[in-house]
């Protein structure tokens, strides 16, 4: 038996299977594409569920995958046992209606003994319990012996996930030897030990199953087949665990080396190892795969398992940032497999330093607050930590609740999970009733969901007007023979030359004319049965089913949409040029007098890179680059070097647009011949919308031009107004800002001056109160510093001095009330006294015994609350 790297495996693996005619595909994105029932890929199959279905068509009826793979359903397992993880490699072929058995187990069978060479007497298999048609393969065809082909029932050998298709499995498994078994005579594969190894599960996909609980033959059947990479690999290096197979043990090391611990002599450090070796490998991959982390969705789980990484490194006792050193080691064993961590590597670090150093920020805060939770439990002779406390820890201070339940796990002490749960059920409630209720099917009701072809044809892409014929007319939400003048419809046209809202364009506005009536089109929508409705109004005259028309799009509106989207294929080009290849988009509105862009990108854009990323659009449209566009299949267009939009759904045939050497994109929008037609291109903001997410706003063309008309009338308003060149403006301005301070200095020592010389008189009307000296002053347009001097200075005066004083400065009414320590020591509290002086003219305030403020309502009842201030002195020192 050869000893093979993971490396070597896989590459083994798909030669192997291109022998046999599969096409072979690389692996998917960690991210599913259009399937909402997954959060992360998980399985080889996962992502070809489609092809299953038949909803779309392979490549090839024969594929072979390698597919990187995050399942975390046992994370709180990944560290405390040696064989859990939460990343892995699937490897699989699969055959669409093409091979089955025969061909599955024949080839299954020469890569195991002979391209691995594993030795016939270490294997065993498995089938259904009443899979004849496998057992007889297996025992007549490959020569097994039948002793060592074992039937096991539905749980273990039959795939089947609820309705639809579903068969037997065939499993292929390794004897580990006595040492690993439970020493009874029959113990064989289904046995609890560990003495054999699964390590291949083919799954032979023939039948489906109907509500009634039967299962008819599938027209079609398919094989789908899975080898852990992994555990393939501890079989063939001689290992236990997949932590001591080549790639992932270089990594390990890495670690220990870290930490300065040795694996093996501590087995809570040797927990830890294992978790941090696992989860730099989940994290390098999905950041890889543009994920970023967030508090939400896979973004969560990407920020847990960086954040139980970093942790896990403190218990180790690594007290620096560590995780994007590691994130190297994960690069040099994967790199040459999966280029992404190579092309992406800088980028990937700097994801993964910026979260680990925000939570080193979390993680110490988190601690103390815990602590003191904890603290309070024991000291109450408790063991349960209260939901809402935890909550607290996660809502307010981003503490992952993950976290919170291993912390109290080490201290013996557990959380009231009910508890929890209530608290974040009611946070939901109070996001879903801020949000409103705005889901909803924008075609549940549509009338032309009744037609057998409502279907519109777009002819827009080069001509503005057309001759067309009305197929459908709604009014008031019902299917109409007519409509006359004044009424507000939609109208459906066999063919249009109205762009429909899609792809972050917004509609067109324009008329539809006939000899008999004027329509103004408003706006412009996708309906069902793939129609375009035409919103509007009937201006005059009337129109009817089956009535000619033409068309006629706003050309100027138009012309504006097409130069904002333009721009921002020019500006996904740029962005990519000056903040990395990461960046994708996230979203987009183009609109005639604006456009909207957002892109996946993990921290706000500088100044700087705002100027050159606005530069290099506006050389790509003074290059004057010629805009063409092509129609062919997806194939063609990525091999083409064609982008394509994360998440979108694309046909067979899609439309490429190519803006000379610039940009590739595939796109159904409406575009320039050239970018020159943009005419300039201008940013006017720039912020973040989400984790992870950042929103660029700029304007093309006719925008900026009217933009630089306000500017140039802004400024020479404004030079007017200072009275000095437009040339001159900055330097007038710092002038007038330099000359402003040293006026405010100036008034700032007049109105000191001012207080001082009343506080002369305000002494002269001191009052004392058994041995506490109260002086009241009022003064007139004083700031709140200088209301504060005047007091220290009228308190330090006397002796065990109280002052309350006040003042009413650009409306504004103010207290402020300061008691030496003398006549603190004899009961007096500076904040009880000033807020109950304050509530006289329905104020409020507060603060420490010997200074606070407060601020007042009523103006005119400053000198009663002045007089009471006797009154709560007299009743803080009796």
């Amino acid at each position: 038996m050869k000893k093979l790297g993971l490396n070597e495996l896989r590459k083994m693996y798909k030669d192997f299977f291109e022998t046999k005619g599969h096409y072979i595909a690389k692996s998917h994105s960690l991210v599913p594409s259009n399937d909402k029932s997954l959060l992360l890929i998980n399985s080889g199959m996962a992502p070809l569920k489609n092809y299953f279905s038949g909803v779309e068509k392979p490549p090839k009826n024969r594929m072979c995958t390698v597919q990187k793979c995050i399942r975390t359903g046992d994370i709180e397992n990944v560290g405390v046992t040696a064989r859990h993880a939460t990343f892995f490699e699937m490897m699989g072929n699969f055959s669409f209606g093409d091979y089955f058995k025969h061909d599955a187990i024949h080839w299954s069978w020469e890569f195991i003994t002979e391209w691995l060479q594993i030795p016939e007497e270490k294997l065993w298999v498995t089938v259904y319990e009443s899979d004849d048609e496998a057992f007889e393969i297996w025992e007549k065809e490959i020569g097994f012996p039948k002793e060592k082909i074992v039937r096991l029932g539905k749980d273990d050998n039959f795939w089947e996930i609820g309705l639809g298709p579903c068969g037997p499995c065939s499993e292929i498994y390794f004897d580990k030897g006595e040492k690993y078994g439970c020493g009874c005579e029959d113990c064989k594969p289904g046995c609890d030990c560990d003495r054999y190894l699964e390590f291949w599960n083919l799954v032979f996909t023939q039948f489906d199953r109907q509500e009634d609980g039967t299962y008819q033959d599938l027209e079609h059947k398919n094989i789908d087949t899975g080898m852990g990479l992994e555990r393939i690999g501890c079989v063939m290096q001689d290992v236990d665990t997949i932590f001591e197979v080549d790639t992932i043990q270089q990594i390990l090391n890495k670690v220990t080396e870290i930490a300065g611990k040795k694996y093996g002599e501590d087995p809570s450090n040797d927990k830890s190892i294992r978790i941090i070796t696992d989860h730099i490998r989940s994290v390098s991959f999905m950041v890889g795969d543009g994920i970023l982390p967030s508090n939400e969705g896979r973004g969560y789980v990407l920020r847990r398992l960086l954040r139980r990484a970093a942790r896990h490194g403190k218990l180790l006792g690594i007290d620096r940032p560590f995780l994007q050193e590691l994130m190297e080691e994960v690069a040099k064993t994967s790199g040459e497999a999966y280029p992404e961590l190579v092309e992406k590597k800088s980028y990937i670090k700097k994801v993964i330093g910026i979260e680990e150093e925000k939570f080193a920020e979390t993680l110490g805060q988190g601690l103390e607050i815990l602590k003191g939770y904890t603290e309070e439990v024991i000291k109450n002779n408790g063991n349960e930590i209260t939901g809402e406390m935890a909550f607290k820890l996660y809502d307010t201070y981003g503490f992952p609740i993950d976290l919170t339940l291993e912390i109290l796990e080490d201290e013996g002490l557990t959380l009231d999970q009910e508890g929890f749960e209530k608290e974040m059920q009611a946070q939901k409630d109070r996001a879903r009733a801020a949000r409103g209720n705005r889901e909803g099917d924008a075609w549940k009701e549509d009338p032309l969901t009744s037609l057998e072809d409502a279907s519109s044809q777009f002819k827009g892409y080069y001509e503005l007007s057309r001759e067309s014929k009305i197929k459908a007319i709604v009014f008031e939400n019902q299917l109409v023979d007519n409509i006359e003048e004044g009424s507000e419809a939609e109208i459906v046209l066999d063919e249009t030359t109205f762009y429909a809202n899609g792809g972050g364009q917004v509609g067109d506005k324009g008329v539809i004319d006939s000899d008999q009536g004027i329509f103004q089109v408003i706006d412009t929508i996708k309906g069902a049965n793939g129609s375009i409705k035409h919103i509007g109004y009937v201006e005059s005259g009337h129109f009817g089913l089956g009535d000619s028309v033409s068309t006629h799009v706003n050309k100027n509106l138009r012309m504006d949409a097409a130069r904002n989207h333009s721009a921002t294929h020019l500006l996904h080009k740029a962005l990519k040029i000056v903040l990395g290849e990461h960046v994708n988009q996230a979203g987009s509105l183009v609109e005639p007098d604006r456009l909207r862009f957002d892109i996946t990108h993990f921290e706000p854009i500088s100044k700087a890179e705002l100027s050159e990323i606005e530069r290099i659009v506006n050389s790509f449209v003074l290059d004057s680059m010629e805009i063409t566009d092509y129609q062919m299949n997806i194939e063609e267009a990525k091999e083409m070097g064609a982008t394509a939009l994360f998440g979108e759904k694309y046909g067979d045939i899609v439309r490429v647009v190519k803006m000379g050497d610039a940009s590739i994109e595939l796109c159904g929008g409406t575009h320039l011949k050239n970018t020159s037609e943009v005419g300039l291109f201008k940013i006017l903001s720039e912020g973040g919308v989400a984790a992870g997410v950042r929103r660029i706003e700029a304007i093309t063309g006719r925008a900026v031009y009217n933009y630089i008309l306000e500017k140039d009338s802004l400024i020479e308003n404004v030079a007017e107004v200072l009275k000095t060149r437009e040339d001159n403006l900055y330097n007038k301005a710092v002038s007038l800002t330099d000359e402003n301070k040293e006026l405010e200095k100036e008034l700032h020592s007049l109105r000191s001056k001012m207080s001082m010389e009343s506080a002369d008189e305000a002494l002269k009307n001191k009052v004392e109160i058994d041995g506490v000296t109260l002086i009241t002053n009022k003064y007139e347009s004083i700031d709140n510093d200088t209301l504060r001097e005047a007091a220290d200075n009228l308190r330090d005066k006397v002796e065990n001095g109280v002052v309350v004083v006040s003042s009413v400065n650009e409306g504004k009414l103010s207290f402020v009330a300061t008691a030496s320590k003398g006549a603190i020591d004899k009961g007096v509290h500076a904040g009880n006294l000033v807020r109950e002086v304050a509530k006289v003219t329905g104020g409020k305030g507060g603060g420490r015994p010997n200074m606070a403020q407060a601020g007042g309502v009523d103006i005119s009842k400053i000198d009663e609350a002045l007089e009471a201030a006797k009154s709560i002195v007299e009743s803080q020192i009796g």
